[in-house]
């Protein structure tokens, strides 16, 4: 019996339409499952992501829409319910420093929109979600984090890391609640070389990421998502509440 088969499960994917997302919407639609692809700006990278599942025999849709609004975001998760008669993942993805600010010149609105964008968005978006996974019989939820949680973010990420933190205790608070229908775990993502990373950080950051990593390099978008494959999966039925470490060994030291 393949513990990672997905088969006629029911994936969503937010901010899946590129980067870690793209890479894990395919990583599920390969395992089996239906997925659906939720995208908010990334409109064109959202229909490359679906052309790709659909060139790999994948059966997959798009949710469109801005999950800081109550309404859009329950309407997404209401949208894949609809299309495909069940919800049993649900990978928050979805997240953004929004822009680089030291806390003490934070200006009350950013810090609002930072939380905004990467907490109460995925916190509406489970609301919604969690009657259908309890009723799946395989529910599990992800939840995207950030390195910044261990290291509290530098060059002006700490209303980002404060925000991945509160989504570290969500997740934590969650697994207590659901259990034992659905498992709710998160994943810290080292640095991981995508479009994120050429908007936020810079070539010679990325080199000095590499050195102070033991394993000698950053990581790729499919290495995420295979961890996130994982958690979903009934390989994993016996983890919730966890944080999955993937630094490539970056707090060994």
């Amino acid at each position: 019996m393949n513990k990672f088969d997905l088969s006629g499960r029911v994936a969503l994917v937010t901010g899946g339409g590129m980067g870690i997302g793209q890479a894990v919407a395919m990583a599920l639609g390969q395992a089996g499952a239906k997925v659906g692809v939720h995208y908010y700006t990334s409109e064109e990278q959202a229909h490359q992501t679906l052309d790709m599942l659909n060139t790999a025999g994948i059966d997959g849709a798009l949710f469109p829409g801005d999950l800081t609004d109550e309404e859009t975001a329950r309407s997404v998760v209401e949208g894949i319910v609809a299309e495909y008669g069940r919800l049993d993942i649900l990978v928050n993805n979805a997240g953004s420093p929004v822009q680089m600010c030291r806390i003490e010149d934070c200006p009350t609105e950013l810090w609002k929109r930072v939380f905004d964008v990467n907490v109460h968005s995925a916190f509406v978006v489970t609301r919604t979600a969690i009657p259908h996974l309890r009723l799946s019989g395989h529910g599990s939820i992800i939840n995207n984090l950030s390195l910044s949680v261990q290291t509290g973010g530098s060059g002006g990420a700490g209303p980002y890391a404060a925000a991945k933190g509160a989504l570290h205790v969500f997740t934590r608070s969650l697994a207590r609640e659901l259990a034992p229908q659905v498992r709710v775990n998160a994943i810290m993502p080292g640095v991981v070389e995508t479009r994120h990373h050429e908007v936020f950080s810079n070539p010679e950051k990325l080199a000095d990421y590499r050195k102070q990593t033991p394993l000698g390099r950053n990581a790729t978008p499919d290495e995420v998502a295979q961890s996130v494959l994982y958690l979903a999966s009934d390989a994993a039925s016996f983890v919730t509440g966890s944080l999955l470490d993937i630094s490539g060994g970056r707090f060994l030291r």
